[in-house]
């Protein structure tokens, strides 16, 4: 099983390194991150890089996709290169998925027309503008396509794909293995959970980093 994470300037870690953390578990699973071009790339906080060890192209059709999401991703909502790579592989794979705002760029390259996804919650309204609808579940799985909401939702995206792929016991084994059993010591993991002033206060931190896309963008 070949599994393809496209990785761009600005993307944000955890919405990589969750999902790979998990699939790489799955026996004889080949885990590629794929990019612009070879190389070291930098997450949105601009503190960690990943190596890219192989171009878009050179990984055509994988039989899984999971493009993670961060800041740079709005960068690229009309960046052909790498839309028209996720519709190709999206024709050729088992399983296309999205944690955060990748399911922006899954959106934009058109594979979500009408059909129920999810996003970080500040993203909601753009991944309409995108043709999607809207949910506020943690994973959404309709047909192939499996959409995560903000960050650490990535985890719980590749276990529910591992339990699609290969039954409740193999999901079980990884979840165990990484003992993934989260206890957070507040219960604000969503605007429906937060205080109202928690919610504004991220809402202001978010606009003030939304200037950090453009500046992504003119490093491209």
């Amino acid at each position: 099983m070949q599994v393809a994470i496209p990785l761009y300037d600005g993307f944000t870690a955890l919405d990589a390194v969750g999902p790979y953390e998990v699939l790489s578990r799955v026996p004889g699973a080949e885990m590629r991150f794929v990019g612009f071009e070879i190389g070291p790339v930098r997450t949105d906080n601009d503190q960690l890089a990943l190596q890219v060890n192989a171009e878009l192209e050179q990984v055509p059709e994988p039989d899984v996709i999971c493009v993670p999401g961060g800041l740079g991703s709005r960068a690229l909502l009309d960046d052909q290169r790498l839309l028209g790579w996720i519709r190709h592989a999206h024709d050729h794979s088992q399983w296309t998925t999205s944690v955060c705002t990748g399911s922006l760029l899954l959106g934009a390259a058109g594979l979500l027309q009408g059909l129920p996804a999810t996003t970080h919650w500040l993203e909601r309204d753009l991944l309409a503008e995108l043709g999607a609808r809207p949910v506020t579940e943690r994973v959404v799985a309709q047909g192939k396509i499996v959409t995560a909401a903000g960050v650490s939702s990535g985890i719980d995206m590749a276990l529910r794909l591992v339990q699609l792929m290969h039954g409740d016991v193999a999901a079980q084994a990884i979840q165990l293995s990484i003992e993934y059993d989260p206890e957070p010591p507040v219960d604000a993991g969503s605007p429906e959970k937060a205080p109202d002033s928690v919610v504004e206060l991220v809402r202001t931190a978010a606009a003030t980093r939304g200037e950090q896309p453009r500046e992504v963008a003119r490093r491209r």
